[in-house]
C-alpha cells in the first residue's frame, strides 16, 4: 500500500518492483545507475520509492523501442 508524506506518494521496493514488471533486481539496477532515487524507510534498511518517479520511469520505457534494438550508451545517459 502506498505511503503519502508531505502530499508525495511512495512505493515500497515490492510495489515500486512489480510496476516495472515484477523484478526487485531492476528496480535496484535503475536506483545503483540513477534513474531513481530511494528514500529511507525509518531507521531500517527498508527503502521507499516515489511513484511518481516510477510511473515516468514506465512511461519511457514503454515509449522506447525494444532493448535489442537500443544503443546501451544512450540508454544509461538517459537519452533513449
Amino acid at each position: 500500500m502506498p505511503v503519502t508524506v508531505d502530499g508525495v506518494e511512495y512505493l515500497s521496493a515490492d510495489e515500486a518492483a512489480e510496476a516495472l514488471g515484477g523484478k526487485r533486481e531492476a528496480l535496484y539496477a535503475y536506483a545503483s545507475r540513477g534513474r531513481l532515487r530511494s528514500y529511507r524507510r525509518g531507521t531500517g534498511r527498508a527503502r521507499l520509492y516515489r511513484a511518481d518517479e516510477i510511473r515516468a520511469l514506465t512511461q519511457i520505457r514503454a515509449d522506447r523501442p525494444p532493448d535489442h534494438l537500443v544503443d546501451v550508451a544512450s540508454f544509461m545517459d538517459g537519452s533513449a
